[in-house]
This record gives C-alpha cells, structure tokens and sequence, in this order.
C-alpha cells in the first residue's frame, strides 16, 4: 500500500510538488500518494490533525502556514529553529518532527547545479522576511567571504545579523545589514532576491553597480520573469537562475527524511523546465 503525504498551503492549485515528489517515487520505485491540501486560513491545526487521523506520514508546508507548522511541531530540527519556520513535517505515532529544507535546497541548487561555490564568495541577500531567515545559517555554513543584508526595513535585516552573532559556529564569518542606498559602493558575487516583489512585479531600489564581474543573479520565485531578472540581465550579472531549482532540491531533502533513501534532482529540473 502506498504511503500518504501531501502539501499544505491556501492557495495550493499551482504547487508543483506532486509532480516532484512522484518523479522522485517513480525514480526510486516507491509507491507514494501525495497531493494537495488546501487548508482554511484559521483552521491549519486542525487541518494537520485530520490528516494524522486519515494516515498521512507526513506533508510540506507552504505559504502562509510556516509559522504555524513551527509552533505545532513538538520536536524541531536545528535547521528548523535557525530558520524560525517549519516546511516539512513528519508525523509519528506520538509527535510532531518539524524540518526546514528552503535553505539546503538553494545551497544544493547553487553548488551542485550552478556549479558555483559559495565558499569565500561575496554574498548580497536581499530581503528579511521569513524566505531569507529560512536559508541564512545555510548560506553562512558554507562560509562566504562576506554576506550583507539589505531590506527595505533596515532594523529587520540588523536583528537577522544578531541572530547570526549569537550563533558560536557563525562567529567567524562576516555578516552585515546596509539598506539599499548603502550597497551602491560594493559588488557581490552572488546576489540573492529573497523577497516577494516578483509577485507584484515591482521594481527593488538596487543600485545597478552590485554585480561583480560573472556574478550570480538568484532569484527564489520560479516561474516568471521577475523585475529582478530583468535588472540583473540589463546590470552586467554573469549568470542569471530561478528558484526552480531549489524547489526541487528542498523536495529531495524531504523525500530523503520520509523515505531514508536521496533521488536524483537533475532529470526532475530538466523536465519541469521542459
């Protein structure tokens, strides 16, 4: 019999995770059932609950409900409390476990399908919302040379920086907070969008001087062209990704924790990319 899991999130008709996770069992030769559920903005816990009592092992947890998965987990992983959000939990006879798989799957995707390292690179994250809290420590253990935080709300970006100097295995890296109008006099390596504006299509105060010669242009929303690609395109960026990529490689790590074994990433981007 088939094992059950799902994604959670309102709306939930566009996710793509079905078909991820089915490439993956079919890749792997297991049988899974895994589908969308669309949860009631108030009723999330209860949402999770009926589930657990339908014989779910386990689902994703999408927008806007990653907060609220982070609160009903009894037992949170380190990834989980460094991102202060949950998107993939397992259920148990007794519990709640409560992962966060955003920040490896952007990692995974940057390193091993860009084929970029991020090691001694210098990093712009932009954004301070829970997107960039969830993928921070990630990025910082693979030790940058530098990574700075801009957002719109400055004192957002300088409480992430505190989190991240209260952290001992993090002390060593270089982390700071500029808002936009202070980045004019530095270029990155690898600039990171972590924020929403693709949805709104709006344009970000960037100045155009932040690419480095072949930076990496990184935007986390897949699926359209952003303002951001856009900027990145016109503004001398050496190579320009979607988050697409790490959709599928947070996916992966979330196979991984229900079914102990890790698929293959490459042919499951190549096709959805098709």
């Amino acid at each position: 019999m088939s094992s059950r899991f799902a994604v959670i999130g309102n709306p939930i008709e566009h996710s793509k995770s079905p078909i991820i996770h089915h490439a993956f069992a079919t890749q792997m030769g297991i049988e899974v059932d895994y589908g969308r559920v669309l949860s009631p903005l108030d009723r999330f816990v209860e949402t999770v609950q009926t589930m657990r009592l339908e014989g779910y092992r386990g689902a994703n947890v999408t927008v806007p409900f990653k907060l609220e998965a982070f609160n009903l987990a009894n037992q949170l992983t380190e990834r989980a409390h460094d991102a202060g959000a949950v998107n993939t939990l397992v259920f148990y006879e007794n519990g709640i476990a409560g992962d966060n798989t955003d920040g490896i799957g952007l990692v995974r995707d940057i390193q091993q399908n860009l084929k970029i390292d991020i090691k001694d690179k210098r990093v712009l994250l932009i954004g301070a919302g829970g997107a960039a809290e969830g993928v921070l420590h990630p990025v910082l253990e693979q030790q940058p040379k530098l990574l700075v935080i801009t957002n719109r709300t400055l004192d957002k970006a300088l409480n992430m920086v505190k989190k991240v100097e209260d952290k001992e295995s993090l002390r060593f890296v270089s982390v700071n907070a500029h808002a936009f109008e202070d980045i004019a006099s530095h270029s990155f390596d690898i600039v990171i969008n972590a924020t929403s504006s693709g949805l709104s299509d709006s344009e970000l105060p960037l100045p155009p001087s932040i690419f480095a010669q072949q930076a990496l242009a990184y935007d986390m929303m897949y699926g359209r062209e952003t303002p951001f690609i856009r900027f990145a395109k016109r503004h001398g960026a050496g190579l320009v990704a979607d988050g697409l990529g790490m959709l599928v490689e947070q996916a992966a790590e979330a196979f991984y924790l229900w079914h102990g074994v890790m698929p293959k990433t490459a042919p499951v981007i190549a096709s959805l990319r098709s």
